[in-house]
């Protein structure tokens, strides 16, 4: 049998069966429930709605005749609004597929929406596509590519057009995808490009996209579609069917490996491993023992892996890396460096080399042996300068100098800055060369850096304890100026006081949109303008500003806002401050903080990093609410607290959630003679952790102390927590 032959038969036998297993996982109908015997006392019924806002979110959530007629009734009593009632109307009617009512609703409202003509011309094309009244599509989707603004529809329009045009003039409808390629949406995109090719009769290059779609897409409709025309061409054009690319058959079965599912995937890797040559049959082979490491650990897969007999390739080097995952876990540290010692001098360059090292790098980090992850590190940013990992494996060689008062501690701070300074620890870098300069009696150096660093990261958590330091208004001693004045560091562009053209735009578009009651789609638009033409911290502020509730104010912000932490206060509008840091419940938190003994400020920074303010937010380790206490300790500090009857629902209250977290929170900081950065520790990594971590070394200052912290998790949240709590300070003491 040809290698040919024999992908064409594997592809059936590992893709289609796919769906079948999703099938047979889908949630079957529920059965029905008896009747109870006894008749439950009627329920007051809720109040009917009455703002239009208020009436389309009802009827999008369970839309029904009467709430349809409510809206009816509401644009007829409301001229002024019955343009936007019907856009509502029409755009529901789409979603449950009540064609004629959506082209009703939508020419209604269609004359009197310029600011928007293009949300009514795409749902009034989609619906007459849909409705199979295909005449003059392309010109019912102008408004959509001719808006002052681009529209959100542009790469869906593209997909009507072609949908429409392709029965009659299937050559011109791929024409038109492939001109808009770039435009349109994924997968849909190449689903519909394979079906104007089938109606094309060039039944190979839909087979080709629709293999691509299934060899990237596990799950949905597009790669459901795509598979069953796979099934139907591969039963039509028998010898003829072009066998995916082994490239395809591997990216499947990775795909499996990253959605976790890895005994499929195994399954798969097997099935390849005895279709393939070369380079594929020798990846399919490791893999297998990857995706055994993955589902079982190394009883399997070690021995597995390291009876693989492979030629020096990419493959082998993948092995390599395996192994030492394997003997990582084992905790076989001699044959750990020696399979790196093999990397090193077969694949010196390979990107597994590099993912061994930081593996290997990481063991030794979090059992305290700088002496063997300092040269792998070393080996990450020599070997692998342009690699993303490289800035994090200088810093944690250069903060180890620092630490041990190694005479390389001063020139490797101040490489790491010149070489990162747009890395996330540029800023700790330029703090602790301030501090080795005031060791070193340079107090105006020291100045220096700390001014150079709480100008570029006012908001960050090096920028808070540089504030701090107040060394002498003297002339540096050393050489500093010019190094300073020459970093590279990038900076935040403040907020624009002044919108553009687009962004306003974006903005009266999306105010329409949410007084239709079309709230998400309100937010797509400016999302999408965000990402187009438009000024996204505006536009932030703007959907921030229409959420219910605070947390998904702050969420919008830093989605939108990103490089708010290097702002300073002065480069933005308070509420732009206000979205991001809010503090809703303050008079409880401010008494609840009291009675405890805490820095209100503290406990704002806490509660957002734990929460973001969502009272009922549940953690993946079942800790609930603001300051995320799980059930178990809850009960035991409740009384303590001043809560009695506890129950773990009691959590999900804020003014109960804040007693019993600030209690918490108090007595671990007793327990840790109040010292801040370690109570925060445990809080996030449990008391015992922190409490080793200390044993490590002779901190000389907090900071010290935090940036030795192993786990990136926990370190992350005590500079979040404290940085927090500094924004608090400032915004909101007077």
């Amino acid at each position: 049998m040809t290698m040919r032959t024999c992908l064409a038969t594997t592809i059936p036998a590992l893709w289609f069966s796919l769906l079948a297993l999703a099938a047979l996982s889908a949630p079957s109908a529920p059965q029905a429930k008896r009747a109870p015997t006894k008749k439950a006392p009627a329920k007051p019924a809720p109040a009917q709605p009455t703002t239009l806002v208020a009436m389309v979110r009802a009827y999008r959530d369970a839309p029904s005749a009467p709430r349809r007629a409510a809206i009816e009734s509401y644009a007829a009593a409301h001229p002024k609004e019955a343009p936007i009632a019907r856009l509502a109307l029409g755009v529901v009617a789409y979603e449950i597929k009540d064609y004629a009512g959506a082209v009703a609703s939508l020419r209604k409202a269609q004359p009197k929406l310029a600011p928007i003509a293009d949300y009514t011309a795409y749902y009034l094309a989609a619906t007459r596509v849909e409705s199979k009244d295909l005449d003059g599509i392309s010109e019912e989707l102008r408004p959509v590519y001719t808006g002052e603004v681009a529209s959100p529809f542009t790469g869906k329009a593209w997909l009507l057009q072609a949908r429409a045009a392709k029965d009659n003039a299937p050559a011109d409808a791929v024409k038109l995808l492939r001109d808009h390629y770039a435009e349109l949406p994924q997968p849909e995109g190449d689903v519909t490009l394979a079906d104007c090719y089938l109606a094309a009769g060039d039944q190979a290059r839909a087979a080709e996209i629709d293999q691509r779609v299934v060899s990237q897409y596990l799950t949905g409709d597009p790669a459901a579609h795509a598979a069953a025309v796979l099934a139907t061409l591969h039963e039509s054009m028998g010898a003829a069917y072009p066998p995916a690319s082994p490239q395809q058959l591997l990216h499947h079965a990775d795909r499996l490996m990253e959605t976790r599912a890895f005994r499929a995937a195994r399954t798969e890797y097997r099935a390849l491993a005895g279709e393939f040559g070369g380079l594929e049959r020798d990846q399919a082979r490791v893999r297998v023992g990857a995706a055994e490491y993955q589902d079982s650990g190394t009883a399997a897969a070690y021995p597995y892996l390291r009876q693989l007999d492979l030629p020096e390739s990419e493959a082998d080097a993948e092995r390599l890396d395996y192994l030492v995952e394997c003997t990582r876990h084992l905790t076989d540290d001699d044959e750990m460096k020696s399979t790196l010692d093999r990397l090193a001098r077969h694949y010196p360059h390979s990107p597994w080399r590099l993912k061994a090292l930081l593996s290997a790098a990481n063991r030794f980090l979090l059992v305290n042996r700088p002496d063997e992850f300092v040269p792998l590190d070393k080996a990450v940013y020599q070997d692998f300068p342009n690699a993303p990992e490289a800035a994090l494996a200088h810093w944690k060689v250069t903060f180890q100098a620092y630490l041990h008062d190694d005479p390389q501690a001063q020139p490797l701070l101040m490489e790491h800055v010149r070489n990162y300074p747009a890395h996330a620890t540029a800023g700790a870098a330029l703090y602790f060369l301030g501090r080795w300069y005031e060791r070193s009696d340079d107090p105006g150096a020291a100045r220096a850096c700390f001014r150079r660093l709480t100008g570029a990261w006012e908001n960050h958590y090096y920028a808070v304890l540089a504030r701090q330091r107040k060394p002498a208004d003297v002339a540096p001693k050393a050489q500093i100026g010019e190094f300073l004045a020459g970093l590279s560091i990038p900076a935040a562009h403040p907020v624009p006081q002044d919108p553009s053209r687009s962004t306003t735009l974006r903005i009266e578009r999306s105010r329409l949109l949410r007084s239709a009651g079309l709230s998400d789609i309100a937010d797509s638009e400016l999302r999408f303008g965000a990402r187009t033409d438009g000024q996204p911290a505006l536009l932030g502020m703007e959907m921030a500003g229409a959420a219910e509730v605070p947390h998904q104010a702050m969420r919008i912000m830093k989605g939108m806002a990103s490089e708010y932490l290097s702002l300073p206060f002065s480069a933005a509008p308070r509420k732009f401050w206000e979205l991001l840091f809010p503090l809703p419940y303050r008079a409880d938190l401010e008494r609840t903080a009291r009675d405890a003994g805490l820095d209100p400020f503290l406990l704002a920074g806490l509660i957002r990093q734990e929460s973001e303010f969502n009272p009922q937010a549940l953690s993946p380790a079942n800790a609930y609410g603001l300051t995320q206490v799980l059930p178990v300790t809850g009960r035991q500090y409740a009384r303590q607290a001043g809560v009695p009857r506890f129950t773990n629902r009691l959590l999900f209250q804020p003014v109960a959630n804040l007693k019993i977290g600030a209690t918490i929170f108090r007595g671990m900081l007793d327990n840790n003679e109040g010292k801040v950065e370690q109570t925060l520790a445990s809080y996030n990594a449990g008391p015992a952790r922190p409490t080793a971590w200390l044993t490590w070394n002779q901190y000389r200052e907090p900071a010290e102390f935090v940036e030795s912290i192993p786990f990136t998790e926990t370190r992350d949240y005590v500079q979040a927590v404290l940085r927090n709590a500094d924004v608090y300070r400032r915004l909101y003491k007077q």
